[in-house]
């Protein structure tokens, strides 16, 4: 399913809740927030090696899941609301982060663009 017709889907589960009322640019916002910080929770205490097996089939991977899909959802509506479109977006944004980044500079590197020549 393309990004567009998942926004659609999307809409038309919102609009079938009448949940619209409730989906100011702000709320939508705060609400990806609280996603992604359900999604960071995730984390919360385990070492690098319990992270990784959120990725095992489990319960810990669907929670992992979820939360990655509350996170899209959450992005899609924002989207919408802004009138942004994402695939351009991220293909415009993958251009200026290869300007910032050239692969000379900064493979391996974990610095900052504004770091690199140091």
């Amino acid at each position: 399913m393309s990004l567009e017709a998942l926004t659609q889907a999307l809409l038309e589960f919102r609009d079938d809740r009448n949940w619209a009322q409730f989906h100011t640019l702000r709320n939508l916002i705060v609400s990806l927030n609280l996603e992604a910080a359900e999604l960071l929770e995730l984390t919360q205490w385990k070492t690098d090696a319990e992270i990784s097996s959120l990725t095992d089939r489990s319960a810990a991977h669907e929670a992992l899941s979820d939360e990655c899909a509350d996170v899209l959802l959450y992005l899609l509506l924002i989207a919408d609301k802004a009138g942004i479109d994402l695939e351009q977006a991220a293909r415009a944004k993958l251009v200026k982060n290869g300007e910032k980044y050239p692969v000379a500079k900064s493979y391996g590197s974990h610095r900052k663009y504004s770091q690199l020549d140091e």
